[in-house]
Parts: C-alpha cells; sequence; structure tokens
C-alpha cells in the first residue's frame, strides 16, 4: 500500500479523508495523491458543424489556480508532520477522474470523505462516493470523519459464504495485517435465503478453513435484510470499520437490486472499506 488517492472537494468530509489519509501514509510508507475534480458542461457551436465550444484556457487557469490555494490551505491546516503529497486537477466526473487518476498513478487505494445520502436522492442518484465504489478498481475507504489509524482493530466483514472470491479475501487479509485487527466475521440470515444456524455454523467454518482466516470470530444475525444485519451489528459491537466486496453494478441492474455496501456506505460512521469481486 504505497500510492493512496485522495479525490478532494475541500468539504469537511474531504478533509477528513486527507486526514485519514496522511495517518496511513506516515505510518507505512506511503505517498498520498490528492486530485480536485471540476466538470465543464460541454456546448456546440453550431456555426462550424458543431464543433464542442472551447473554454477560455484564462478560465481554466484560474479554476486550477483557485483549487491549488485551497489545497495549500487544507495542508496548512494539518497539525501532524505529512508524508510526500501531491496535488492535480482533473475535468470530468469525480468517478471518471478517480479510475483515470488510480490508472495513471497506480494507486493502491482511494480514501474518501462521503456526505451520506438519502432519499429519494440515494436511490436515483447516490453520493460521488458511492459510485466510486462502484467502479474504482482499487480498494476504497470511504469516511464520514477521520479516525485513529491505529485503533482500527475491530473489523466486521459480512460474507455471503461463497467459496469462489479467492482474489477478494486476499485483498482482506492484506488489509487485516495492515491494520492489525481482528474480524468479526458476520452472516446475516434472512427471511429470503433462509438458513438453520446449524447450517450456517457448519458453512462457516468450512469458510475460514477454505481461506485460512487467522485472528477471527464467526457471528450469526437474523434480520429481514442484510443491509439491516450489518448496520445493527456493526454498531452493537461498536466496529471500528466494515470491510465489504461490492459486485459494481451499473445501469438498471443497480437502480433495481442495488448495492449492500453502497448502502452501508451512505449509513455507517465508521470506516467503509470496500472492494469489488472481480478486483485481480
Amino acid at each position: 500500500m504505497k500510492r493512496i488517492l485522495v479525490p478532494c472537494d475541500f468539504s469537511e468530509p474531504s478533509h477528513e479523508a486527507f486526514t485519514f489519509a496522511c495517518d496511513l501514509a506516515r505510518l507505512h510508507g506511503g505517498v498520498v495523491d490528492v486530485m480536485y475534480a471540476y466538470a465543464m458542461p460541454v456546448f456546440y457551436d453550431g456555426e462550424f458543424g458543431m464543433q464542442p465550444y472551447l473554454y477560455d484556457p484564462a478560465l481554466i487557469k484560474q479554476i486550477e489556480s483557485e483549487a491549488k490555494q485551497r489545497f495549500d490551505k487544507m495542508c496548512k491546516q494539518t497539525t501532524k508532520p505529512l508524508p510526500p503529497v501531491s496535488f492535480s486537477v482533473m475535468n470530468g466526473t469525480v468517478s471518471q477522474c478517480v479510475h483515470d487518476a488510480v490508472t495513471q498513478k497506480k494507486s493502491d487505494l482511494v480514501v474518501m470523505g462521503t456526505h451520506g445520502a438519502s432519499g429519494i436522492r440515494e436511490y436515483f442518484i447516490g453520493s460521488n462516493t458511492e459510485k466510486v465504489v462502484r467502479i474504482s478498481p482499487v480498494p476504497v475507504i470511504s469516511l464520514k470523519k477521520a479516525v485513529d489509524v491505529g485503533s482500527i482493530k475491530n473489523i466486521v466483514l459480512p460474507t455471503s459464504l461463497h467459496l469462489d472470491q479467492s482474489a477478494f479475501i486476499k485483498q482482506v487479509k492484506t488489509y487485516q495485517q495492515l491494520f492489525k485487527g481482528t474480524l468479526q466475521l458476520l452472516y446475516v440470515n434472512t427471511p429470503a435465503y433462509f438458513r438453520t444456524d446449524a447450517q450456517t455454523s457448519l458453512a462457516l467454518d468450512r469458510f475460514v478453513k477454505h481461506y485460512n482466516l487467522q485472528d477471527y470470530t464467526l457471528n450469526i444475525r437474523n434480520d429481514i435484510d442484510e443491509q439491516q444485519g450489518i448496520l445493527s451489528f456493526a454498531e452493537q459491537i461498536k466496529a471500528d470499520m466494515i470491510m465489504m466486496a461490492t459486485h459494481g453494478r451499473r445501469g438498471l441492474a443497480h437502480l433495481f437490486v442495488g448495492s449492500i455496501a453502497e448502502d452501508v456506505v451512505n449509513h455507517l460512521v465508521c470506516p467503509i472499506w470496500t472492494c469489488t469481486l472481480d478486483h485481480p
């Protein structure tokens, strides 16, 4: 974990993400790359055959200059010594700029602040963080407030108990070692996918042995759906972090099925670590 990308709009949550990323980098010898994304609307000039309208370079320079000033101010407000930090400005949507920046900088991790989302906005639009979680090619840590990196010990890992997630579990074990934490392995038993406790216990034992997990506890929660089970369990044990897989669903599949990981990102206060199941 050498390069951490922090998408930043200079809001309070992005300040918190920057603080957390710097602490993580400082402890593990990493570099923090801060990225500010802005989206210029595309207009077309009909006089020249519907050519895209080109903005005045001076306007772009002004946007970049103001962003750099805000970045410098954020750095000065940091009370601890900074690790190596870089800053860049990109044009485009936040999710697409994050994807491009991860590729260009060969980032290992994205740390992103979130305001969360609720109601009709959550259902149809979601937050920028939710979109990044869905398409990021590397793991994402989403948070509303920075926490002491050294305090992350109690890590909830919800599981479907499938035995075809080797790449995802490999990432989980890497970050478990990074935080030196205990995995609270959690299976949420729901009416739609009901198992007896005996069946679930056998499946949990098989899961642990298959992936050779270390330093863990086994937990079964009965609830109306997976999201509610995860939220209530995390609150009950005062979880320091949640680690979750996401399918990265897009389009209509995402609208109608949704993603439990993205829902949890929107509703929990503690840091949420997510990784797509197809991550190498």
